[in-house]
């Protein structure tokens, strides 16, 4: 029984990594199904607007690319699922072997038991040997052949509820792979309709060309306006356009660098707005404006906080971006955009973690508009915040 001990044992440590890699899927699923309610809602918020199909098609597509994500998930999910049963079966299959291996030991016992019940057969049996230790072997073996069928009636007693614990554990593996497969059908269900939703808004893109590319323009000088008033805030805490970094903030510049990957979210919630320049999605010979930034989709009353110990430069309000948090970090800056409550003012020295204020609702979209430079240089701020589940 220890060699079936033992051979079970191993079974189940090799099943450990599966565990632990489903485990973790479990936690990207969550994180996605999270991000697609927050997508949901803005969603709704942004088709009460009639004019914002471009921000309703923008908010889609994201809204999509994470379930894709969802769906890839489940399916590895199952995958590991199925591999989980093909092994519960195969540790089956061993201990059905087993059973029925101490099963026929144990009918050889009884049989023999059977035939030796007469105490006068046990007797001559004993005193038929040809020797003192030969009857003394026979006699240990009589005495001990009851002893034996305890000890076989026990191993079969523990084969069989292994052999039940396998099943149960087996049939779980099951239903949790049924329940992951259905929630995949709808999950693709889903995803079919929201395609079709974007193909229907691309249409009403095309047709209103005109109109959407006035709003693109709008959207391109707001921008540009935004990148002229955070470049003379910079230069106005530098100490002017041609000042360089301070020793003094040295330091800091070397634990911020230091922590390049490792910055916590402002806010947590799926990119929407990806760093760079990029080509419309719709018009495609139309270039967008340069993004120095990226935006971050929030439900609504989210709060924003600081990703580093540093100073607030300025608080500002700007057209389409509400009120805008700068904040140094030596020769580093963050600055947070789209905010509806601040609660901090120039000049306050700020924690990594601090509550800089509470994210605010523009035209449909809660969307939190964040940038970080590096001295005069936009860097794309994913680089530099953690990596998320």
């Amino acid at each position: 029984m220890n060699r079936l001990l033992s051979v079970i044992l191993a079974l189940s440590l090799l099943s450990l990594p599966a565990f632990s890699q489903t485990a973790a899927q479990k936690s990207r699923k969550a994180k996605l199904a999270k991000e697609i309610a927050i997508l949901d809602k803005q969603l709704a918020d942004a088709r009460k607007q009639s004019s914002n199909a471009e921000s309703v098609l923008k908010l889609t597509r994201r809204k999509i690319s994470s379930r894709k994500q969802l769906v890839a998930e489940s399916q590895k999910q199952i995958n590991e699922l199925d591999a989980r049963i093909a092994a519960k079966e195969d540790t089956i299959a061993m201990l059905q072997a087993r059973l029925d291996t101490l099963s026929a030991g144990y009918s050889r016992l009884v049989r023999t038991a059977y035939r030796s019940r007469d105490s006068r057969v046990w007797y001559m049996y004993v005193l038929a040997s040809d020797d003192l230790g030969q009857g003394l072997r026979r006699y240990g073996y009589l005495k001990s052949l009851s002893g034996q069928m305890r000890t076989q009636a026990s191993k079969i007693r523990e084969a069989k509820a292994s052999l039940e614990e396998q099943k149960q554990a087996a049939e779980r593996l099951r239903a949790e792979a049924a329940s992951v497969r259905k929630s995949r059908l709808g999950e693709l269900d889903k995803l079919k309709k929201e395609e079709g939703e974007s193909e229907g808004l691309i249409a009403r893109l095309k047709r209103d060309r005109n109109k959407y590319e006035k709003q693109l323009e709008s959207k391109r000088r707001e921008q540009k306006a935004l990148d002229a008033e955070i470049r003379r805030m910079m230069d106005k805490a530098r100490g002017g356009s041609g000042a360089k970094r301070k020793p003094a903030d040295a330091k800091l510049d070397a634990e911020f660098a230091a922590n390049m990957g490792k910055l916590p979210w402002p806010a947590e919630g799926p990119v929407v707005d990806s760093f760079g320049e990029h080509m419309h999605h719709v018009y495609k010979n139309v270039k967008m404006p340069f993004n120095n930034g990226i935006g971050i989709a929030l439900s609504p009353g989210t709060a924003v906080k600081s990703v580093f110990d540093g100073k607030v430069c300025q608080v500002i309000v700007m057209p389409g971006y509400n009120q805008c948090v700068l904040v140094q970090h030596g020769g580093y800056f963050t600055f947070y955009c789209k905010l509806a409550k601040v609660s901090v003012k120039a000049g306050d020295a700020v924690k990594t973690g601090q509550v800089l204020g509470v994210v605010d609702t523009i035209g449909g979209e809660t969307q939190l508009h964040f940038e970080l430079w590096d001295d005069k240089t936009p860097r794309d701020p994913e680089g530099w915040l953690r990596g998320l589940l």
